[in-house]
């Protein structure tokens, strides 16, 4: 009797929190769809007075799902003055025969060489593209090379930065993987949660697939120091924004397409990545997601016990708790359809999942979380690292 009062009490308690919590998302997904909504149906703006003239870094390695239309792509931007950077640190990685075979003399080509054991290597090919690029760049563009953009993306990205009082522009990545799949579709349901918690007030962190940087901001930022010793090159450039007091806009019109399929070990992988990386680049972001899932996942057990037990009201509070998350993902799948309407026949077919996987997606965020807690090393892209601190890096080994 004793321990059935006290699993009710837990219930209870647990269950409220977690439907607070539940609503508290739905409000912070609603802020994120009103946004994107002003974002994409305003009426155009008038282009910047005069278009600066742009860098466009884009890191490769290895030979990945639609590199050479990602590439083209990037190389056919309607924008009157960039130059096309391409790095990479291994002159016989197979990425660079693609490369020349799509771009040719379109590009310039950096081979960093071997990166130090003690940063990442992704941050050592951008700074020496960064250094390679021309006097007359006045802004900085990072991309990766899996995303397939359309022609006026690099002019989405950079209008922005007529604001002074901006420092960075930032898009995000969204996943269609175009043969569906069950663990494709989940990455995509499980990423696009990150998009919702964007900041909307020019705090976001800038998300290394593409991000606009001013020059003049990078330099007095001082970014070449804070990614000295670093594996993440997008939160480092983040706090070197903040410490600067200058701002990073979310443009979610300028946001991402990518197309490749994965696995379940490669997905579970990389979302322990993702997160182990946010870990030790934002403690306090970690302890609180990781907080919250465990008493979202708390009360759903909670709950399902109750109904073993007979009690409906179990049920109730099931729902209370589950819904709210659902319907967010539908604001998703909304959001998703205003920023890409070419991909309508896609979402035809596939938006069902960001409604009904989201409630098992909560249980991999849940894994991830608790993965990531349990381990300071990440493998990515052939090298692993121990990431000691967010100054302090160590390559450990190589697959």
């Amino acid at each position: 009797m004793l321990c059935s009062h006290l699993l009710d009490t837990l219930f209870w308690a647990v269950s409220l929190v977690a439907v607070v919590v539940a609503l508290m998302s739905v409000k912070r997904g609603r802020r994120f769809l009103e946004y994107v909504e002003d974002r994409t149906r305003e009426p155009p703006q008038e282009p910047p007075s005069r278009w600066p003239s742009v860098a466009l870094i884009v890191p490769v390695k290895g030979v990945e799902t639609g590199l050479a239309s990602n590439l083209g792509s990037l190389a056919s931007q309607d924008y009157p003055s960039f130059e096309l950077i391409v790095c990479c640190s291994d002159p016989y990685d197979p990425a660079l025969e693609v490369v020349r075979a799509t771009l040719g003399q379109s590009c310039s080509l950096v081979i960093a060489g071997e990166p130090s054991s003690e940063i990442g290597e992704k941050i050592h090919n951008l700074t020496a593209a960064v250094a390679a690029a021309g006097d007359g760049a006045e802004v900085f563009v990072f991309a990766d090379s899996d995303g397939q953009v359309p022609p006026d993306w690099l002019r989405k990205l950079v209008a922005p930065l007529e604001d002074l009082t901006l420092g960075a522009t930032t898009a995000f990545r969204w996943h269609f993987p175009v043969e569906g799949g069950f663990w494709p579709l989940m990455r995509s349901v499980w990423d696009s949660a990150i998009a919702t918690i964007l900041d909307t007030q020019d705090r976001s962190f800038a998300w290394g697939g593409g991000t606009a940087v001013r020059r003049e901001s990078f330099d007095a930022a001082q970014v070449p120091n804070h990614w000295r010793g670093a594996v993440s090159d997008d939160y480092r450039l983040s706090d070197a924004m903040q410490s600067a007091n200058l701002g990073i806009r979310f443009v979610p019109e300028a946001m991402v397409p990518t197309i490749g399929q994965c696995t379940r070990p490669e997905f579970l992988h990389w979302t322990v990545r993702q997160l182990t990386i946010t870990r030790v680049y934002r403690f306090r972001m970690w302890i609180g997601g990781c907080v919250t899932h465990i008493l979202y996942c708390t009360a759903q057990l909670l709950c399902v016990l109750q109904l073993l037990n007979g009690n409906w009201i179990g049920l109730g509070a099931l729902l209370a708790i589950v819904v709210p998350g659902m319907a967010i993902g539908g604001m998703r799948a909304y959001a998703c359809a205003l920023v890409f309407p070419d991909r309508e026949a896609w979402l035809e077919r596939y938006g069902w999942a960001y409604f009904w996987m989201t409630p098992l997606a909560t249980w991999i965020w849940l894994y991830a979380f608790l993965r990531s807690g349990m381990t300071r090393r990440i493998s990515w892209r052939g090298r692993t690292y121990e990431l000691r601190s967010e100054r302090e890096v160590r390559e450990v080994g190589r697959t």
